[in-house]
């Protein structure tokens, strides 16, 4: 299961397709006579920059569960937790994953996928009021954080291990979690901080360049 940003995709697709129309534009003059000259390559810097926030905020971030582990995956960093290190998954104006950490201590994430406001959470509470009186039932109002929660822990509930009784193996939990089989990580996306460092550095040292001179 792969939860994305359907807006934020969109967006970083277009302004990817700008960047590379106007890169193309300045390397080989579509619009005119190509320019090789320092304010060329800042304008080219600049577009690349905004290529690596397009990259970094729009394309990277991602909810992923597969057979194994949840990955949350964040403009910069990557959480994986192993679904017996998860402690609890919860989505209220933003989906936030609990598990035990490398040295066993809890640690908490928050995916940047589905956030939302307090106000729009109030909303989709508001809603849920209504519908519970007019149907004389319990609906649950829910964000998109919250509808990732729930599949998210249906997911978990349905992988845990478990007893010939069918609930769940606290022991086997237990033991893997002594052993450090069952704990979660938090990286460094390398590609990320390279998107944004390499012509963030460029830019820089066009500017530098243009003071000097």
């Amino acid at each position: 299961m792969t939860i994305r940003s359907t807006g934020g995709r969109v967006a970083a697709f277009a302004w990817l397709a700008f960047a590379a129309l106007n890169i193309a534009d300045l390397a080989f003059g579509v619009t005119g006579d190509p320019e090789y000259s320092l304010t060329t390559f800042t304008i080219a810097a600049l577009l690349l920059l905004g290529s690596g926030i397009a990259y970094t905020i729009g394309l990277r971030p991602a909810i992923i569960g597969d057979d194994a582990a949840v990955t949350v995956r964040n403009p910069l960093r990557d959480t994986r937790a192993p679904w017996r290190a998860v402690r609890s998954i919860e989505g209220k104006d933003a989906l936030v994953v609990r598990f035990a950490g490398p040295d066993g201590a809890e640690l908490r994430t928050r995916a940047w996928v589905h956030q939302t406001s307090p106000r729009a959470q109030a909303k989709a509470e508001a809603r849920a009021r209504k519908q519970n009186a007019a149907l004389g039932a319990q609906v649950k109002g829910r964000t998109p954080a919250g509808y990732a929660a729930d599949q998210l822990n249906e997911m978990r509930d349905r992988l845990r291990p478990k007893t010939r009784s069918g609930a769940p193996d606290r022991a086997a939990e237990a033991r893997e979690e002594a052993a450090g089989d069952a704990r979660g990580t938090v990286t460094w996306s390398l590609p990320a901080v390279a998107a944004l460092a390499v012509p963030a550095l460029a830019v820089v040292a066009c500017v530098i360049l243009a003071l000097v001179n």
